[in-house]
């Protein structure tokens, strides 16, 4: 066996674990069908490699080359059509079955030019390159949103264009690529060639692989931080989420101000219209934050009753303006499971970040501001002040502590 048979046999072997391991990440998670067409792809890969091994076999090459090639070239669109599913953007069906289905009629005919021709070989290798800068450019479609991984495995795309651009070009510097297609994994080039191949396509099938693991994981840690019943972050998600929020506003020095809520005499609910009653209240209360929360906002159910929104951005007087319109907004609705004039109402506290200040003292100081707020009379809001003050719409009242 020549050495680029062994690299063939490498690759088809490889090529069945990375179809395997995709297709497990989407019996996983069905609803992650991006790993189904990547899982597709890998096993289009295999029909490829096992064409090429045939190939000497055949007295006339001319039919299996050109399924060896538009096995390929299909092998490549589906890993586009994944990609698509993955950054949620349009799969470019169109382009991609018109260059496949053009490209595989002008390698079915650029067998009668001369075998070492210059043309005959970019015929081959240039589509292989546009189907990688496809890939790559839907991953650049969606750049706003990409992280490290994202865009290195967009340059690893833009590399292998290249370097299947460049094949032609390495043929001729290797001595051709064989007298006859049979004589194709003899040539040093078809070693060279199938172990530059190997790097590229490993590189890009890991990096993918990494990337929808880091997505799946992602994703569970989510719905480990969500609240059943409100569909906000629960205490532990908000507390990391919000703790990350901090430090990004600390680093581009903006403003970020918390508000907590508490429903107010919410034990009276459950207590006079049942568990269910009270469980709308929630639901709706939550919905509300929703609605109102920004892209930036993090709210999150962090008790019972109690709940809390950060925003970045907004300084103490405009946190207040929330707060004052989330309590009025909610005093006027009516809420499934209640009496049709009963209203429900709610006791906020703000404060906004300090110098040198934590999570934890901040939201230290949002809570004494509610506490404030519920032992004023509930039904309204109370800001704290920087030095332990309570900042009451008729006045500033000084904490004296829960006990």
């Amino acid at each position: 066996m020549s050495g680029a048979s062994f690299i063939l046999a490498i690759n088809l072997f490889m090529a069945g674990l990375l179809a395997s391991a995709f297709m497990i990440i989407a019996a996983h998670d069905v609803r992650r069908i991006s790993a189904r067409w990547l899982g597709f792809a890998y096993l289009l890969g295999m029909v490829y490699f096992v064409i090429e091994f045939s190939i000497p076999a055949f007295d006339d090459a001319r039919l299996p080359v050109v399924a060896a090639f538009a096995s390929f070239l299909a092998a490549t669109l589906v890993y586009n059509a994944g990609l698509a599913h993955k950054y949620d953007v349009a799969r470019p069906w169109w382009p991609m079955l018109l260059l496949l289905l053009a490209a595989s009629v002008v390698v079915f005919f650029a067998q009668d030019l001369p075998r070492q021709s210059l043309a005959r070989m970019m015929a081959y290798q240039l589509p292989y390159a546009a189907m990688q800068l496809v890939g790559a450019g839907i991953i650049w479609s969606t750049r706003q949103r990409l992280d490290r991984l994202d865009r290195m495995l967009m340059g690893v795309l833009v590399a292998s264009a290249a370097q299947f651009a460049s094949k032609p070009f390495l043929a001729h510097m290797l001595g051709g690529w064989g007298a006859e297609p049979q004589a194709y994994v003899q040539t040093v080039y078809a070693m060279a060639s199938q172990s530059l191949g190997t790097v590229f396509g490993m590189t890009v099938a890991l990096l993918t692989l990494v990337i929808l693991v880091r997505d799946v994981m992602s994703d569970a840690t989510s719905r480990s931080e969500i609240d059943a019943l409100s569909g906000l972050l629960n205490r532990g998600g908000f507390q990391r989420r919000g703790e990350a929020t901090l430090h990004d506003a600390t680093r581009l020095r903006i403003p970020v101000s918390l508000v907590l809520a508490d429903l107010d005499h919410f034990k009276l609910i459950n207590d006079n219209f049942g568990h269910a009653a009270g469980d709308h209240v929630i639901e709706t209360f939550a919905g509300f934050l929703r609605d109102a929360a920004a892209r930036s906002h993090v709210a999150g159910r962090i008790g019972g009753e109690e709940f809390a929104i950060l925003l970045p951005g907004a300084n103490l007087a405009a946190a207040r303006l929330f707060a004052e319109g989330a309590r009025s907004a909610f005093g006027a609705m009516s809420i499934r499971g209640l009496p049709s004039d009963h209203r429900c109402t709610a006791s906020f506290g703000v404060a906004e970040l300090q110098l040198q200040e934590g999570f934890a003292e901040l939201m230290r100081r949002a809570d004494e501001a509610l506490y404030s707020a519920k032992k004023g009379g509930r039904d309204q809001v109370r800001a704290a002040g920087p030095y332990g003050l309570a900042i009451s719409g008729t006045g500033v009242t000084r904490f004296n502590g829960r006990g």
